[in-house]
Formats: structure tokens, C-alpha cells, sequence
């Protein structure tokens, strides 16, 4: 996993170091000086204008000018604070202006059709919420060092970092707690069906659906079963599921009656009352690895309280996705003491305004400690859904050290092709896949985000629906393997 790290937790790794500062500028000032000339495709001929401020990070600036010099390129240093409104041309700018401690607005000159290297991170870009203003500098590439910072893969931080290479410039980062997922770590930690299994290793139950809302149930079954959920059973309240009638009185593959949508034939379907029907729901449960509930629900007062009677009774680990995440919120003393009373694991899936609602408010400016926050409060693993998906666990507690930090990943992989409705279904459907298997909470419900949105990259750009997503998904889990 590649390390994240805070402003306030680079400068006190730097301190840290045995190395002097002065060592620590040069190693750095040759990475960007190596980055620039793979930028330009090499030295000959290339003029290269460097925007340098008072601080460090104009100090890694200065030091890439000089090796840039001795390959060769034409360099200009330019003063940040008396730039001018257009640079001079040339073929590429480093931006060393302004680092990850630069606090106030910093408006860019003009610097024309030239690429640019930003240096560490764009020059304004707030290293920790990734707030920008709009006289911020869109680099082409970030040379960043030892670790990634929150704000370059928050808001505005993918849009204006460009490729992101991380440096190594010999800190020690081995006491992150954030980290950014990538396919190796996914493939290490995705659960492996053993030699002995059998269908109830990692059977899923399901308690989703309604009349009005069928399909939740049925995206979110399939996508468990795809993603490696040995038996999945779902239960959708008053209502028969959609689905295919086998052999019978109406022959095979003929459509129960009145429904128009197929559920895979492989999914068992456990019927209960549209009221009431905690107990008949989680009646064998013990036989299953998880729960998901939730999506697709509705949102009627008795089925509000059922899903909260299956959240406070499940006893194994629950995802709740949805309406779910409405039912826990649906109290005077709100979500909190519901999920702190179960003593397994529990995956909240909320976006940012479902996160409103179970909180009292949406997520603040720094995302990271809104989230670690509410995961604390809960004591429980929260998914925060969005351009860049955020997953916390609650802090731990053991005899030696109390109130560690609880871990956080950042998942980046997504795009614009998640954004329709059902994606989330399907994503609930994985995380409970993985957590039947074993996984813990924090692991399956990043491996499961990062696992659906590579599903969704290999999906067409335009038209895409959720059940693409389910489709692909035993291809994705076997390239992982």
C-alpha cells in the first residue's frame, strides 16, 4: 500500500530523520530534476522555467535548477513572489512555488501551452482537504515525496496533480495509518476458496428489495454470488422476488407471474412478511458468514423497525447499505447506540448525505477526520462514498497502547461511470462476499470499492448499468489471482 500522510505528520517525519535538512532538499531536488527530464523526453535544447518561493519546497526547486543545468537545459529560476503575470516560453514549468504548509490564495501567472511539474504538490492545493482556489496551476505531473498527501486525491486534487510519483527520499513512513489501495494489495488480501469448502463457508444472507424496488435485491445478490459468496439467500419483505420458475406446472425458464425481473437461479429466496419479520428473517443465520440489509428496503415505519430488530439481533458481521442506513439513523437518540451495541463486525455504505443524516451533519472540509471521527463515535468501518471513496475503522484499544488510530484507506479507482443507480447495490453485494469469507471489516470493504470500480473500467464509457458491473466481476477477481 502505498502511504498518506498529513502536512503536521510529513513535517514531524522530517524532523525525524537522521539526515540533514540540507541532505533531504538534495535528494529531493534530484527527483524532481529526474522527473522533469522524463516529462521533456530528454535535455537537449529545453528551457525550462522554475517558479521558486521562500521555503522548502522552493529549496527542492533550486536544487532541480542546478542539476537540470549541468544536463544541459536552459533554466530560468523566477522569484514566486514577484512573478510576472506571464511567464516567458518555454517547454515546461516546475512549480516549486508554494508547498504543503502554504496557507491563503496563490494565483499562478500565465504560463501558455507549457507542461508543468508541480513539486510535491501544485503550488495553493491544500495538502490536507484538497481545496483549491481557481488561481491554482493544473500541473501535468506531481513529484511528491515518500508519501502521498490527503489533498492530492481529495477534491480538487486529482484534477490538478496530474500523474502523482512518489519519491523516495529515505524517510521513514512505516507508521502510516492512511494508506492508498492498489491491485497488489487487493490480490493479497482477496479470500481464497480453500480445497475442502463447501457452500456454507461463506454464505451471505440478504434482506433487501420491496415491491417498488425489486432490483436492489437482486443486483446486490448477484454481485455477492459473483464475487465469490458461496450460497447467497435474500429476503425481500412482503413480496416474492422476481424470478425464474424452474421445471413445474409452467415448464422451465418460464417468469413467475407478474414480475419482470430474473433473479440468478442460483440464489435461494427465504420469503417473510412485509412487517414483523426480523425473527423469521434471521432465523437460520447462524448458518451464513454476513448479512447485508438495507438496499432497496423502503422506508415505511414497520419496516424501519424490523431492519433495526435484524441490525441489534444479527450475529455475524452485517453490512448496511441503503435504507439501512436510514433505519439506523431512525431514532431520537440517533445511530450511535444502535451499532455500538453489536459486538461483531458492522460495514456502514453511506454517501455524503446519507452520512448527514446518521451524523447531524455532512462530512467536513477534512473528509479524513469527519470520517475516523464518526467510525469512533459508531465503532464501526464506514465506506464514505465519492470521487475518491474513503474507508475507516475505529480506533483500537489493547493492554500495551489505548486510542491507536484506526486505519483508513483511499480508494481512487472509480470514475464518472459509477454515478447511476443500482452501482451501490452491487457494491454492498462484494463487501459482504468478503466479509462471509473472513476479511475484516476495513479490508473488505476497500478491496470490495476498489474491485467495483475496476468492474466499472471495464465497461463501456456511455450506457452503462449496475448488472454490467455484476457481469464483469468474476473476470476482475480471477485476474486478481
Amino acid at each position: 500500500m502505498t502511504p498518506v500522510v498529513t502536512p503536521i505528520e510529513m513535517a514531524e517525519i522530517d524532523a525525524a530523520a537522521p539526515e540533514s535538512l540540507e541532505e533531504l532538499v538534495e535528494r529531493a531536488g534530484r527527483a524532481v530534476a529526474r522527473a522533469a527530464i522524463d516529462l521533456l523526453g530528454g535535455a537537449y535544447g529545453r528551457t525550462v522555467n522554475v517558479l521558486v518561493g521562500k521555503g522548502n519546497n522552493g529549496a527542492d526547486g533550486r536544487v532541480a535548477a542546478r542539476h537540470l543545468e549541468r544536463r544541459g537545459v536552459r533554466v530560468r529560476l523566477i522569484d514566486a513572489a514577484m512573478r510576472p503575470p506571464i511567464l516567458a516560453r518555454c517547454d515546461l514549468v516546475v512549480d516549486a512555488a508554494y508547498g504543503t504548509g502554504f496557507r491563503g490564495e496563490w494565483i499562478a501567472p500565465d504560463v501558455g501551452d507549457a507542461l508543468v511539474l508541480a513539486v510535491d504538490v501544485p503550488s495553493g492545493l491544500d495538502a490536507l482537504t484538497g481545496a483549491a482556489g481557481p488561481g491554482v496551476l493544473a500541473a501535468d505531473r506531481t513529484v511528491t515525496f515518500q508519501a502521498l498527501k490527503p489533498g492530492l486525491l481529495l477534491r480538487r486534487g486529482p484534477e490538478l496533480s496530474g500523474s502523482i510519483e512518489v519519491a523516495d527520499i529515505g524517510l521513514d513512513v512505516s507508521g502510516a495509518t492512511q494508506h492508498l489501495v492498489g491491485p497488489a494489495d487487493v490480490a493479497a488480501w482477496w479470500p481464497r476458496r480453500r480445497i475442502d469448502a463447501h457452500k456454507w463457508n461463506a454464505a451471505v444472507k440478504i434482506i433487501a428489495g420491496s415491491a417498488e424496488m425489486p432490483g436492489a435485491a437482486v443486483l446486490c445478490s448477484s454481485a455477492a454470488a459473483r464475487a465469490g459468496a458461496s450460497l447467497v439467500s435474500v429476503s425481500s419483505p412482503g413480496t416474492r422476488m422476481p424470478g425464474v420458475l424452474g421445471a413445474g406446472a409452467m415448464g422451465p425458464g418460464v417468469m413467475a407471474p407478474g414480475y419482470d425481473v430474473a433473479t440468478p437461479p442460483e440464489v435461494v429466496q427465504r420469503h417473510v412478511a412485509a412487517t414483523d419479520f426480523a425473527t423469521d428473517a434471521l432465523v437460520d443465520i447462524h448458518r451464513f458468514g454476513s448479512l447485508v440489509i438495507g438496499p432497496g428496503l423502503g422506508r415505511d415505519d414497520a419496516v424501519l423497525m424490523s431492519a433495526r430488530a435484524c441490525i441489534a439481533d444479527a450475529t455475524v458481521p452485517l453490512v448496511i447499505d441503503g435504507d439501512g442506513l436510514f433505519a439506523s439513523a431512525w431514532s431520537s437518540e440517533g445511530a450511535a447506540p444502535l451499532l455500538r451495541s453489536r459486538e461483531l463486525a458492522t460495514v456502514l455504505t453511506p454517501h455524503d448525505g446519507e452520512f448527514a443524516n446518521l451524523t447531524g451533519a455532512a462530512p467536513g472540509p477534512d473528509r479524513v477526520a469527519s470520517l475516523r471521527a464518526t467510525a469512533d463515535d459508531f465503532d464501526t468501518t464506514i465506506l464514505l462514498k465519492g470521487a475518491t471513496t474513503l474507508v475507516a475503522s475505529p480506533r483500537a484499544h489493547d493492554d500495551d497502547r489505548t486510542d491507536l488510530a484506526g486505519p483508513v484507506w483511499f480508494v481512487d479507482h472509480g470514475d464518472q461511470r459509477l454515478a447511476t443507480a443500482g452501482t451501490g447495490d452491487v457494491l454492498a453485494g462484494i463487501i459482504g462476499a468478503l466479509l462471509a469469507a473472513g476479511l475484516d471489516p476495513g479490508r473488505a470493504a476497500a478491496a470490495a470499492a476498489w474491485v467495483h470500480a475496476e468492474a466499472g473500467h471495464r465497461c463501456l464509457r456511455h450506457g452503462l448499468v449496475a448488472g454490467d458491473l455484476v457481469e464483469r466481476l468474476p473476470y476482475v477477481v480471477e485476474d486478481l489471482a
